[in-house]
């Protein structure tokens, strides 16, 4: 700016001593002396305008100096008393200056030199830098940053120094706005009760109407101690809706409800328990009320008596601590075989798979539907993908394959069924829905139609693409399942009777032979498949054992420690038959006095660590190992771990049991 001054007041000068000698020469030829006394007086004035430029130059420079200090100190004063909080970072983040606003609105204690986490410990200041909204909180509030960065650099451009200016914004409202918006958000909560026909259908009308007004009573006090909505629905279906903060009181005492309804009992035997479902969605009721149906379909498929909680990272579940009663009814079971049948044939090819290391019930309620399938139609080649390395049912496969009387082979490897897996073939999936223990899980992948038959209770990870999905949780096991839906196919008492053995085998190890989770409908079954010729000597004998594996076994209970009622064994050989003999030895640990739950670690050949849990009822095994990352029933259960040792997986088994027992306490 000073350049382009001192250039026009130069331009000037020169236009005027150009002008005054056009003057002067004009007049030289007609007074010489009037020339030179001109030219004289165009000289003086040039210097005397070049002299007055050169002080109102000086008093200019004087006035912008002046100017720029006072501009620089009045920006200086608006900072220092600038209504929102300001601080000055160095480079390493050590506070060099703040503005009062800071030390009212902030921190009234002197901070200088500190390092600004010291004060914000969630802040990151490069982020803040970078993203220019970050948010922070303090004993004061809640504050929204906004970050600046100057830098000074010498000649070579290298650093001299950096200095970052923080603005702080105080947004305490919007989020104590947003944390109470988040409290009255209403969730949906859905209630059911388990098996309600089943349970009273054997009762009189004012027997139903008196155990109905109870639970009527007992729902109606809980959600209103809650101050939540409650609208009955049918006989025995409820809806309530409860503000968000109410909701996180429910799961802070485990849904007590749950408890209290057991209290009413049908004929002084059966209780009445529930299955809740709970959906949370902040895009409205309806997304609540579709996430809430989820959650009740998952903590019926569990076997009832629970609530489930839909959440962002999948289900929380509470309760699960009764028995499942057994349903009478079989309308279900002749429905889906039916939708089989009609699924079966509209198909070329039927692949069947159990789970990884399948048992005797994996196994034999495979088999048996593959011989159903073929006998249904004789065209529609059937098979059952199995890693026969890896089975924990040898002597039943080689028992199939020594009675064989078909030119099909039963069993194929996982890689050929993979090959002859087509877009119209059936993959028919038994004892087993959860995607991470499936036999194969190309298998899976290949296959555009699926069907699964499963007894396990529900878990997170379940095959949600299958069309048919028939789920038990109170059936003993896959191969009773199997055996039902068998009985509605046309001839099917022509089945050979080495699938029934097959089958029959499954059921008894199950149920331990027929002692535990046996019902009407478990004896029923088993009684088709006698029916059929099933041998019970024969099936007896699939269950022996070689003597190594009895005295593994022995060892292992010989070596059981007792923790909270709880039998412990660790076995660290990694011995090829340990899963034989630790769930035997598992068992077993059962008849040991003051024992409600059994636990074996064990090393596989891999190099992994199991645990085999089992259960008379008074302990869900299941809940323990699902906080161990497995899962199972009630009674019996397991978990896998990776990369630990044993006595890591023992110190994960006691915390989880510890936690269990606190919450049923």
């Amino acid at each position: 700016m000073k350049g382009k001054r001192w250039t026009a007041f130069k331009m000037v000068s020169l236009l005027l001593v150009v002008v005054s000698l056009a003057c002067a020469f004009s007049v030289y030829e007609v007074n010489e002396v009037r020339f030179w006394t001109l030219l004289a007086i165009t000289a003086l004035s040039a210097l005397a305008f070049l002299t007055l430029f050169s002080a109102s130059q000086q008093n200019l420079h004087k006035f912008v100096t002046e100017m720029e200090s006072q501009l620089n100190l009045t920006e200086r004063d608006s900072l220092y008393k600038f209504p929102a909080p300001a601080v000055i970072v160095d480079s390493e983040g050590i506070i060099v200056w703040y503005n009062i606003a800071f030390t009212e609105q902030v921190c009234g204690d002197d901070v200088f030199g500190l390092h600004i986490t010291k004060l914000f410990s969630d802040l990151d200041l490069q982020k803040s830098i970078e993203n220019k909204n970050a948010t922070v909180s303090y004993e004061t509030g809640h504050f929204r940053i906004s970050a600046v960065t100057t830098e000074k650099r010498d000649d070579s451009s290298e650093l001299i120094s950096e200095l970052t200016l923080l603005y702080f914004d105080d947004i305490s409202d919007y989020i104590n706005l947003e944390s109470r918006l988040n409290e009255i958000r209403p969730a949906i909560i859905l209630i059911s009760v388990d098996n309600y026909e089943d349970i009273l259908s054997g009762e009189k009308d004012s027997e139903k109407a008196h155990i109905m007004i109870q639970l009527d009573k007992l729902l109606e006090a809980y959600f209103e101690e809650h101050r939540a909505l409650l609208k009955k629905l049918g006989s025995d279906r409820f809806m309530a809706i409860a503000e968000e903060n109410q909701l996180g009181k429910m799961i802070e005492n485990k849904f007590k409800i749950l408890e209290r309804v057991r209290s009413i009992t049908v004929t002084e035997k059966y209780p009445i328990t529930l299955s809740i479902g709970v959906g949370i969605n902040s895009e409205g009721i309806q997304s609540g009320e579709r996430e809430a149906k989820q959650a009740l379909e998952m903590a019926q498929g569990r076997g009832g008596d629970q609530a489930a909680v839909k959440t962002e990272n999948g289900f929380e579940f509470f309760g699960g601590v009764a028995k499942g009663i057994e349903k009478n009814t079989k309308v279900k079971t002749r429905f889906v075989a039916t939708a089989l049948m009609e699924l079966i044939n509209s198909c070329d090819s039927v692949i069947i798979m159990g789970h990884r290391y399948g048992d005797l019930d994996s196994i034999g309620s495979g088999a048996g539907m593959c011989g159903a399938v073929r006998l249904l139609d004789p065209n529609i080649e059937t098979y059952m993908a199995v890693d026969y390395e890896k089975c924990l049912a040898k002597p039943i496969i080689d028992r199939l394959n020594e009675n064989l009387t078909e030119e099909l082979p039963i069993f194929i490897s996982t890689t050929e069924a993979i090959a002859r897996m087509t877009d119209r073939t059936l993959l028919i999936v038994t004892d087993t829905h959860n995607k991470d223990i499936i036999e194969s899980t190309e298998l899976y992948e290949a296959a555009k139609h699926i069907a699964v038959i499963d007894h396990h209770r529900q878990t997170v990870n379940f095959i949600d693409n299958a069309v048919i999905f028939h789920h038990e949780p109170y059936a003993s096991s896959a191969s009773e399942m199997t055996a039902e839906l068998i009985q509605y196919f046309p001839g099917i008492d022509k089945l050979p009777s080495y699938y029934a053995d097959a089958m029959l085998a499954g059921i008894m190890l199950d149920t331990k032979d027929f002692v535990m989770r046996t019902g009407v409908r478990t004896f029923e079954a088993a009684a088709f498949l006698r029916k059929l010729g099933a041998d019970m000597v024969a099936v007896k004998g699939l269950f022996a054992n070689t003597l190594d594996c009895v005295k593994h076994r022995s060892q292992l209970i010989s070596a059981t420690e007792i923790y909270n009622r709880c039998g412990i064994a660790m076995d660290e050989s990694g011995d090829s038959s340990a899963r034989v003999s630790a769930a035997q030895a598992a068992d077993e640990m059962l008849s040991i006095s003051g024992v409600d739950a059994s636990f074996v670690i064990f090393r596989t050949p891999d190099g992994g660590i199991n645990i085999s849990a089992r259960s008379r009822g008074a302990m869900n095994v299941q809940i323990i190992m699902e906080k161990l990352g497995g899962g199972g029933h009630q009674t019996m259960a397991a978990a896998q771990f990776r990369d630990i040792s044993i006595n890591e997986a023992k110190a994960k088994l006691i915390g989880a049991i510890d936690e269990h027992i606190a919450n049923i306490s």
